[in-house]
């Protein structure tokens, strides 16, 4: 088997996946079969920089070589080949946010990513005026902002685009986007595949009379859907990557695409009636429509897969990070007592404890708020944990407290869709760093939409996995062959999942807390007003 794939990596019947995520940069590389023969990563934060959160592009690059030279040193070390070549690569990042660059390809302001809450007024008039619920994260609403704002820079824009899509015009001088992440950036006509053009001659009008010189379809990348080959990388790309020289150019390149559409790959949930939950800095889930919703939802963004079907998205900023924060905790006390155990250890042991605790939580409450929430209401966050003086306050409770509250927010987006729009959801994958220590956040995602929940082997890497197999389509799909087709042929014929059934008991008690949850939020906002 090892010679199999040194031979594949040899002969370049490989994959490669990078996927920019919010705390972690990963990178994947598949066989011919499309599993991960090889994995490297890198550790970065963002920044809060005059109020904005924000990573430089000077950390983009040093964090896309250090998880390539990562992945190299895994294959070298696994097979004993230096990594030269790969069949096909693709690049996926965190979606939405704000990257303006001018005609000479520089930065006009500071990377504005999607955990800012920035853009409420624009956000809010564009929504009217398209008829189409725009969200704060959207790139569409921080340009409009910025208009509003009065900011210098808008007249000098000549490209504006994603993270992912700022990647892959590094690595390929293409100034693409992936129809996923471009539904991300500006509502999508799924007729077309393209961007809406009546609400583009909207925008555009709603702008003319500042005389920015530009028109907002010239400025936006070209959408191109999966399958379709988005360039080559170039000596110059192949250099960013691999700055020993070793990796050659000429590889095909498939749409970069935003970490919504991979996770749709990743679990196979491109089709029809099936959705997913991504859970790691933020959390949203994705269902594949059937067809419109009745109206507009402020709670509900819609997006499409990467093939360009419609998908509604529950989005919410705040995840696992507050989570993270207390297992750290818990960690450092292990330390000063003399124990001795690793990160994976640390969670392992709360998240089992939590299944000890009782399905309300025994009457304690958290907000896993560190930045502003719209699912709330809410255009800061304040992490909170409290508690009354006859709530049960066990080391059980509290950690089922924090689970639960990771799931809160986006559950309250998911009972408009469900319930309200009465969407029929088939099945729902689960992935994500919440996901790890299995049976548990799995558990409680049951328990919170009341259907059953999919993980695989796969949950932990998804992302960067996910934009891996879409390269391999882009290289090996046969003439009119869909992606859902593809990923059942080809990815998850045989994949074993497990799968979760909503506990009634559990689902009782995730409703007494959700409820306690939105009950509670007046405590939130006084906490954002006073401190």
């Amino acid at each position: 088997m090892i010679t199999d794939i040194t031979s594949a990596i040899e002969q370049g019947r490989t994959a490669l996946g990078i996927e920019l995520g919010s705390t972690r940069i990963k990178a994947v590389l598949t066989g011919p079969d499309n599993s991960p023969v090889a994995t490297g990563g890198h550790d970065w934060e963002n920044q809060f920089v005059d109020r904005i959160w924000t990573y430089s592009l000077d950390a983009v690059r040093e964090g896309l070589q250090a998880a390539f030279a990562s992945l190299a040193a895994d294959v070298r070390t696994r097979y004993g080949v230096e990594l030269r070549t790969v069949g096909s690569l693709g690049v996926s990042a965190m979606m939405h946010g704000y990257l303006a660059f001018d005609a000479s390809g520089e930065l006009l302001v500071p990377f504005r990513t999607w955990r800012n809450t920035i853009t409420g007024p624009a956000s809010e008039q564009l929504s009217a005026l398209f008829g189409y619920n725009i969200p704060q994260r959207w790139s569409i609403a921080h340009l409009y902002q910025a208009v509003l704002n009065g900011e210098e820079h808008i007249g000098r824009i000549a490209h504006l685009t994603t993270l992912a899509g700022y990647v892959h015009e590094q690595l390929t001088g293409s100034e693409v986007l992936g129809v996923g992440d471009a539904s991300g950036m500006f509502p999508i006509d799924l007729a077309t595949g393209s961007y809406n053009e009546t609400m583009l001659a909207q925008f555009d009008e709603l702008v003319a009379g500042h005389g920015f010189g530009w028109t907002l379809g010239g400025i936006l990348p070209t959408v191109l859907s999966a399958g379709e080959e988005a360039g080559r990388l170039t000596a110059a790309g192949a250099a960013l990557l691999d700055p020993s020289g070793t990796l050659q150019p000429g590889v095909l390149c498939c749409p970069p695409e935003g970490d919504a559409g991979t996770g749709m790959v990743a679990t196979n949930s491109v089709a029809r009636r099936t959705g997913n939950v991504s859970a790691g800095t933020s959390i949203f889930a994705m269902v594949v429509l059937e067809h419109d919703l009745s109206r507009m939802h402020p709670e509900l963004d819609l997006v499409t897969t990467p093939a360009g079907d419609l998908v509604a998205m529950v989005h919410c900023n705040n995840g696992a990070s507050e989570l993270n924060a207390w297992a750290g905790l818990f960690a450092e006390f292990a330390g000063r007592i003399g124990a001795t155990v690793d990160t994976g250890t640390v969670f392992e042991s709360l998240f089992t404890a939590s299944l000890e605790g009782e399905p309300d939580c025994g009457g304690l409450l958290a907000y896993n708020y560190l930045s502003g929430e719209h699912i709330t209401g809410l255009e800061e966050g304040r992490p909170l944990f409290v508690r009354t003086p006859d709530s049960r306050f066990t080391l059980a409770n509290f950690m089922r407290t924090h689970l639960f509250a990771a799931l809160s927010s986006l559950r309250i987006g998911m009972n408009v869709l469900l319930k309200t729009e009465n969407v029929a959801l088939d099945s729902l994958f689960a992935h994500g760093g919440l996901f790890k220590t299995r049976g548990v956040a799995q558990r409680y995602l049951a328990a919170a939409v009341d259907a059953p929940v999919s993980v695989g082997d796969i949950a932990g890497e998804g992302g960067a996995w996910g934009i891996a197999v879409l390269a391999a389509f882009a290289r090996d799909r046969a003439e009119g062959e869909s992606l859902a087709d593809y990923l059942n042929a080809h990815v998850f014929a045989g994949a074993g999942l497990e799968t979760v059934e909503p506990d009634p008991a559990d689902v009782a008690g995730f409703d007494a807390y959700v409820q306690r949850f939105s009950a509670g939020l007046a405590i939130e906002r006084a906490a954002v007003e006073h401190s």
